[in-house]
């Protein structure tokens, strides 16, 4: 008590938080044994928590002191896999936090949950010091003596599994990879559920459906959406939207004040991480052709275009000579590595895939900017690209809707053209047309995005998203208008 009172004299006023389940005052709570004052300074309080806390506390204390995001969704998504019976494969571009969702916030959770630290198995096969167990047999020799008590169950961990897979296995394809026989082998073993992560889609995601035979299970990790940026950024919402448009949601991006240090934090990352990656993993032969067509990308996003297009292009305008089955490969590797995604185009009617051209969108959009020397800071093209990316963090299958609509020409001619839809969004049995408009307070601007959307005759929810809305509202006609700012925050923005 007379501890406690000190305590409260020398930081005059101060709140202290009880436990709900106490259920007292703060002098009361000091005549428990079981109890202790822990302080943890934090937004001016002081907590009072439970020695059988202890892993708790500690969990809560280090994400302070790292100055974490709760990644909460991809989190949760990883707890439901818990002892599966499958490997847990998570993806996504480097450096967007699939490492410390892995090594820090899951980690923490189970610590938190009971799990001894010394059944929690951690590999990171990008440090130079884990080098040997880049080789396949040496890793599972590895893993299978640090889990060889088969009366304990463990957890293993490791990171970018990329690195497991050589330069020529890469090359041959009829070559049997033996990182998978490896994985393999450890669903054998009843007593480790395991967890890796990786940077590239081909040696992961499509590979293992069919290595493992429906025994993958991924988990794609996205840099931080904007409703994350804002839970971290703080701040108005349209002075956090405007910072997000123009720098991304790459996360180590907030401990950082100066617009040079993050401009300068993204080129290295192409430079440092990114190219390097893919030249070294694909052999690259023409690595300013990588470069070009990365910039080329990155100008172009919400523009339909294929290899043929690129090559043409290159072309004239660069003088750049190079075939299309290069152009092809090299966005292949660009796609792979999850630098860009290739949105397709869909016959809304025919019911059909184009084979091309397609679109091809920016995996984070400060990425994109910083390449172009945040030159070419088009609303309409980034918007777009922000509304794409949140469509697949939402888990939703994201194409390019075509719809033919007849109407009369100048002459007063009856013709067809196919008009655009900018996202069909699938998923869980739903699905939604969605037309990016920077501005609809223009009635032309307004009419040419809606005459697609009512030339569709199906019942399926449609929407249009734009910067000019207030509060979402929905017409006359069914179609939801809806506020960028506000689709992005809300996860449910969808269906209201």
């Amino acid at each position: 008590m007379v501890i406690l009172q000190t305590v409260l004299l020398l930081h005059g006023g101060v709140h202290l938080k009880i436990p709900e389940e106490l259920n007292c005052s703060p002098w009361d709570a000091a005549r428990f044994p079981f109890f202790s004052v822990h302080f943890l300074i934090h937004y001016g309080e002081y907590d009072i928590l439970p020695f059988g806390s202890s892993s708790k506390r500690r969990a809560t204390s280090e994400r302070k002191q790292k100055n974490m995001i709760e990644r909460r969704k991809y989190l949760d998504a990883l707890i439901r896999r818990q002892w599966n019976g499958r490997i847990k494969v998570i993806t996504g571009i480097r450096r967007c936090g699939k490492s410390t969702l892995l090594f820090d916030l899951y980690r923490e959770y189970l610590l938190a949950d009971g799990v001894p630290e010394d059944h929690i198995i951690l590999l990171a096969l990008d440090d130079d010091l884990n080098e040997k167990y880049r080789d396949p047999y040496c890793l599972s020799a590895y893993i299978r003596e640090r889990t060889s008590d088969s009366g304990r169950k463990y957890y293993v961990f490791i990171d970018e599994i990329q690195f497991a897979i050589s330069k020529d296995e890469l090359k041959q394809q009829d070559k049997p990879v033996r990182l998978y026989s490896v994985l393999n082998g450890f669903l054998r073993l009843k007593n480790i559920d395991v967890y890796v992560t990786g940077s590239n889609s081909k040696m992961l995601s499509k590979d293992i459906a069919t290595e493992f035979r429906g025994r993958g299970d991924e988990v794609k990790v996205y840099p931080l959406s904007f409703r994350e940026f804002y839970e971290a950024y703080g701040q108005d919402k349209t002075e956090a939207y405007n910072e997000y448009s123009m720098y991304g949601g790459m996360p180590y991006l907030l401990s950082l004040d100066r617009d040079e240090d993050k401009f300068k934090y993204l080129s290295d990352l192409f430079e440092e991480i990114y190219f390097k990656d893919i030249e070294e993993r694909y052999n690259v032969a023409l690595p300013a052709l990588l470069r070009e067509l990365t910039s080329d990308l990155c100008s172009s996003i919400g523009s339909l275009t294929n290899a043929s297009k690129i090559s043409r292009t290159l072309q004239s305008v660069k003088h750049i000579r190079v075939d299309a089955e290069t152009i092809s490969a090299y966005l292949k590797y660009l796609t792979e590595s999850f630098l860009f995604s290739e949105a397709v185009r869909y016959d809304i009617k025919g019911k059909k895939y184009f084979e091309y051209p397609s679109k091809y969108y920016c995996t984070d959009i400060g990425l994109r900017n910083v390449r172009l020397g945040l030159r070419q800071q088009e609303e309409t093209h980034i918007m777009e690209n922000l509304i794409y990316n949140e469509l697949l963090v939402r888990g939703y299958h994201a194409d390019i809707g075509v719809i033919p609509i007849v109407e009369k020409n100048a002459e007063g001619k009856r013709v067809q053209k196919n008009c655009e839809i900018d996202f069909i969004a699938t998923g869980g049995g739903k699905r939604y047309y969605i037309q990016s408009a920077l501005n609809m307070d223009d009635p032309q601007k307004a009419g040419t995005e809606i005459r697609p959307l009512n030339a569709i005759k199906d019942s399926f929810k449609k929407i249009i998203i734009s910067k000019s809305y207030g509060k979402s509202w929905t017409d006359e006609e069914g179609i939801l208008r809806i506020n960028i700012i506000d689709f992005l925050l809300d996860e449910n923005s969808l269906d209201r």
